[in-house]
């Protein structure tokens, strides 16, 4: 029965977002239908203290504050320094500027938590520099595309806030399990240009050499994010601040680095203000429809039969997490990162701690497959966001191209990340309690 009323419910909100409902809409009539098909009309009564405490929770306060935070550093500018920063450093390498890309959203997503604000940002500074020098279209377009995913892996990530609210997991142990895979990955991709760039005689690209005086000027740049990254993860790995306090230190930072760069005026705050509003916004609709649906799913026992079911397949933890690879891999090609989290982990979740699986290392592992969506053809949002601000009039299969080396890397650093787990882990057991 519970897998047939999940396969339902999965297949009614699919079917409710392909004729153009919003996720939000979907997941809640699903929750309310099925509650008051079991219950009857006293379901009802049940709802409204779910959304009370949902919108009390002190802990869905970093959300605005981290979207905030990164509306801040994208109108204050500092993502052009930053480019041109790494791009001194970085140019000599094979591949040139294409390291960059990577280096700068690797960079960026460490301060604004968005996969999008990341791509879009960092491609609107590095396309006109990349097509003035020629650089082959497709590679472009694809670094981009997959530099902005680390967005949602690298902390601090609205995704991951969103993961520990529906599990109820620490957010402070996942944003520092998030930090060792997000270099790793970076360094990853950058490795993959670099090889790429040497094997493709046709396509080698340098910049010019500069003196280690130019370097250092540079490197001025690269201080608003840097001292940001170590205000928000500092106070949460020492055990200073929670994680929607640190927050709230990464705003003042950002605000302090805005009013330097003499762009705190009255219409960038209020700019700011706005499309923070607009997007916590959405967010927050989302999450309370997605606890909606765990309440039906909880009263119900389905994931607790759920839970008993797969047990009884007697599938092993490797078993169990390749077959979410792939349900992850098909399901990101027709929906985005957002409706894929609240969609799958109030069932996915259960299902892992069954076979104690870490809820920490799980949460990485959600989200690396959510940030596989991104790239992955035909639906990936961060194809769309960089084809979107491209100069010329190209297909959208350039980038299509360009991402998918990287689909496979990514695919083989999760394999890495199942078989050591201790990569996620080893951070999060040494941080000290908040």
């Amino acid at each position: 029965m519970a897998v047939e009323y999940v396969i339902t419910a999965f297949a009614a909100m699919l079917i409710m977002m392909i004729v153009g409902l919003p996720i939000a809409v979907a997941m809640a009539a699903v929750g309310i239908i099925g509650g008051v098909a079991v219950y009857g009309a006293p379901f009802m009564n049940s709802i409204s203290p779910v959304i009370w405490g949902v919108q009390n929770n002190s802990l869905l306060t970093s959300i605005p504050l981290f979207v905030l935070l990164g509306e801040l550093l994208l109108r204050a500018g500092i993502a052009d320094g930053m480019y041109k920063s790494l791009s001194v450093w970085l140019g000599r390498l094979p591949g040139g500027l294409l390291h960059s890309n990577i280096g700068t959203c690797a960079l960026f997503a460490a301060t604004s938590g968005s996969s999008v604000a990341t791509a879009a940002t960092v491609g609107t500074v590095a396309l006109p520099s990349l097509n003035e020098r020629n650089y082959k279209m497709s590679k472009s377009l694809g670094s981009l595309a997959a530099g902005g995913a680390l967005g949602i892996l690298i902390p601090p990530s609205v995704n991951l806030i969103i993961y520990g609210s529906l599990t109820n997991t620490s957010i402070g142990q996942l944003f520092v399990g998030g930090v060792v895979p997000g270099i790793l990955l970076t360094l990853l991709f950058m490795a993959f240009i670099a090889a790429s760039s040497i094997f493709d005689k046709t396509d080698v690209k340098h910049e010019t050499k500069a003196s280690w005086a130019e370097r250092w000027k540079s490197s001025v740049d690269l201080i608003p994010p840097l001292v940001i990254f170590l205000i928000v993860m500092g106070s949460i790995y020492s055990g200073l601040a929670t994680a929607t306090e640190s927050a709230a230190l990464g705003v003042v930072a950002a605000l302090f680095f805005t009013a330097l760069k003499k762009r705190c005026t009255w219409s960038i705050l209020q700019a700011c203000f706005i499309q923070t509003a607009r997007v916590s916004g959405m967010i927050l609709l989302i999450i309370t429809a997605a606890f909606i649906l765990n309440l039906t799913i909880s009263l119900t026992g389905v994931a607790e039969a759920m839970s008993a079911w797969v047990t009884s397949l007697g599938l092993s933890t490797v078993g169990f997490l390749l077959a979410l690879v792939v349900f992850y891999l098909i399901l990101g090609m027709f929906m985005d990162v957002l409706s894929m989290q609240v969609a799958t982990i109030p069932i996915t979740y259960p299902m892992s701690q069954a076979l104690g699986i870490d809820p920490v290392w799980f949460g990485i592992f959600v989200v690396m497959m959510c940030e596989l969506g991104l790239i992955t053809p035909p639906v990936g949002m961060n194809l769309f966001v960089v084809q979107g601000i491209r100069p010329d009039n190209g297909s959208i299969s350039d980038v299509m191209k360009g991402a998918v080396p990287f689909v496979a890397l990514m695919l083989v650093f999760t394999l890495a990340l199942i078989a050591i787990p201790q990569i996620v882990t080893w951070l999060p057991n040494l941080m000290k309690p908040a």
